[in-house]
């Protein structure tokens, strides 16, 4: 079952941002994943606070498939990188319909 790996991301240091992108999309979609937004453009229709500088939303097979890659060596070093020099939630959200 489809999962989605979603993050919202504020920079506290955007070193890392160009070797991360370079060299993770192409893990990403390794792995079967795809972007389905990588943005800064959202507009919050409800809610209190404010949006993210980035809001990133990828498409993964199945929750394995998407915990694999978090959890992977490879993804390892970039993930720490990512964690260093910003901040924000990421989840994983299982592409179900939980209204029936």
């Amino acid at each position: 079952m489809t999962c989605y790996a979603v993050a919202l991301i504020d920079f506290t240091d955007p070193g890392w941002i160009k070797d991360y992108v370079a060299r993770v999309t192409p893990m990403v979609e390794r792995a079967g994943g795809r972007y389905l937004a990588r943005t800064n453009a959202v507009d919050q229709l409800e809610g209190e606070g404010r949006p993210p500088q980035t809001f990133l939303i990828i498409e993964f097979p199945s929750r394995e498939v998407a915990e694999g890659f978090y959890r992977s060596e490879e993804y390892a070093p970039f993930k720490a990188a990512r964690q260093q020099g910003s901040v924000g939630p990421c989840f994983l959200v299982e592409g179900l319909d939980g209204a029936g």
